[in-house]
């Protein structure tokens, strides 16, 4: 089992082949951790599917207002929608896209952040600088490796539960 440094920002996601562990940056990407947990801890983000999952790239979740399978035909909207929160300022730093680094989906302007999120399959190198990193994950990875492929997938895995690993 991973060792959990700061259960405060330590996330757990609860995927259909076992637990995702992502251990927060809020050193980092403050304002994304913040919204992150404030989410997770709502509930907002249990039975979100990844909408978008592209084989050696990333798999991307997070879209609360249309990405839950039963939302029925909202589905097929999956990835045009945040929450009911103000998108979130960029926090671009050095710290690159790397296999397992979360990032924060966006729409074309830098600040349209809100609660979409994308783990990286490998190391993509050429994200740097453009899209806000504000998470690792430090255990779990075959669990990401194993989500279903598809843009969007014919049946997208989802996220069962999201937690704080303090509330946990």
């Amino acid at each position: 089992m991973a060792e959990i440094k700061d259960p405060e920002n330590t996330i757990l996601i609860e995927l259909k082949d076992g637990t995702v562990t992502v251990e927060l940056l809020p050193d980092v990407a403050p304002k994304h951790v913040e919204r992150m947990k404030e989410l997770a801890r709502a509930g907002k983000y249990d039975g979100v599917v990844f909408h978008r999952v592209i084989e050696g790239f990333m798999a991307q979740t997070g879209d609360v207002e249309h990405g839950k399978v039963d939302d029925g035909g909202n589905l097929r909207r999956a990835g045009t929608g945040g929450s009911d929160l103000p998108d979130l300022p960029a926090e671009f730093s050095k710290v690159p896209h790397a296999r397992g680094t979360l990032g924060a989906a966006r729409a074309q302007n830098p600040n349209s952040a809100n609660s979409q999120f994308f783990i990286n399959f490998k190391d993509n190198d050429f994200l740097n600088g453009q899209y806000t990193v504000f998470g690792q994950v430090i255990e779990g990875m075959e669990h990401v490796d194993a989500i279903t492929r598809g843009e969007p997938p014919a049946n997208p895995d989802k996220m069962i539960s999201v937690k704080v690993a303090a509330d946990a």
